[in-house]
């Protein structure tokens, strides 16, 4: 894994001083960020929310039995909270993952104006067509949830897997310039916060919002639950963040599962 980038580092006075947080770690490089948060969730004594936030992971975590590439000047962290000091219900949601989706498009989409940045369903952020940024939520036992990020910001992909090359895309691409990743990091905690909140008071006008981000609509989608598999014709994302696909004449939900086939 690429380590960070030369004068690229975060600032942590920056984040706790900006950012909603109460702690921040941060390290050059980690195995992964969210074993680090979930170890550091089980404590009873933590201050949150907790920041994780690496320069580098050396075995990133991504849904499933996915992994996180991470090169250097990207953003990967992970961020422990209690949905209770939020206004939140406990009991996680299927939205909540595009919720966190959401935030991201939100802080990214100024900074890219002239390409359209959106959700692949259940927890990407694309840009057009390549891949930006990942999610992954988990809750523990006692409700505490621990939320991972992966976004490329100032990285390149040299050295980065062939599938990786392929299907992922950075801001600093996509700008033509070197943004600063602290300054990124901020606002996307603040648009997270914001995210998690809204979809709480109003789980059904923002929920509105993961279907018109969605970019899959009308294209040709596999997905694999508890090893069955349903394949149909993308009609969207509902507010309940269940993805709608048309299968047979007929319109399915489903609220979870691994995407296998995109086409």
């Amino acid at each position: 894994m690429d380590g960070g980038q030369e004068n690229d580092a975060l600032d942590v006075v920056r984040l706790l001083a900006g950012a909603p947080l109460a702690q921040c770690e941060y390290y050059p490089t980690v195995g992964s960020t969210h074993d680090v948060a979930h170890e550091r969730a089980r404590s009873a004594d933590v201050e949150l929310p907790l920041l994780v936030v690496a320069d580098a992971q050396t075995a990133g975590r991504g849904r499933g039995q996915n992994q996180w590439w991470t090169g250097g000047g990207s953003l990967a962290f992970s961020l422990v909270f209690d949905p209770r000091d939020w206004q939140l219900a406990e009991v996680v949601q299927p939205q909540r993952s595009l919720a966190v989706g959401v935030a991201i498009a939100d802080t990214v989409a100024p900074l890219t104006p002239r390409h359209r940045v959106g959700l692949h369903w259940p927890n990407d952020v694309f840009v057009d067509e390549r891949k930006l940024g990942g999610v992954l939520v988990d809750v523990l036992a006692g409700g505490r949830h621990v939320i991972g990020i992966g976004l490329n910001v100032n990285n390149s992909f040299a050295g980065a897997p062939p599938e990786v090359v392929q299907r992922a895309i950075s801001l600093t691409e996509l700008t033509g310039r070197k943004l600063d990743r602290t300054g990124v990091l901020v606002e996307l905690l603040r648009q997270l916060q914001s995210a998690m909140r809204q979809s709480a008071a109003d789980p059904v006008g923002f929920g509105a919002r993961f279907d018109t981000l969605c970019l899959q609509v009308g294209r040709e989608l596999t997905i694999e639950t508890a090893g069955q598999r349903a394949t149909g014709v993308c009609a969207g994302i509902a507010p309940d963040g269940a993805l709608l696909l048309e299968v047979a004449g007929q319109l399915t939900r489903h609220y979870s599962g691994v995407l296998v086939h995109d086409r």
